[in-house]
């Protein structure tokens, strides 16, 4: 399993962009699993974020099976 982490915003359709260079590496009709994490304050902060990626999103993958790319 790979996870991206990358920048994104709500289109006014409702709808997630995805960067070019994440689209680049997904095949056409790719089961996909996405999880939406949304700013609350003005305090997050980008550690604060890895944090939590690290310690719940990844928990119980091996690190073989969980490549962390940043795009």
């Amino acid at each position: 399993m790979k996870a991206y982490e990358f920048p994104t915003q709500l289109t006014s359709e409702g709808k997630i962009e995805l960067p070019n260079k994440i689209l680049q590496h997904l095949s056409q009709n790719q089961h996909l699993k996405v999880i939406i994490m949304v700013n609350e304050d003005e305090e997050d902060s980008d550690e604060a974020w890895h944090r939590l990626a690290n310690e719940q999103l990844l928990k119980g993958y091996s690190e073989e099976d969980a490549i962390y790319d940043t795009i």
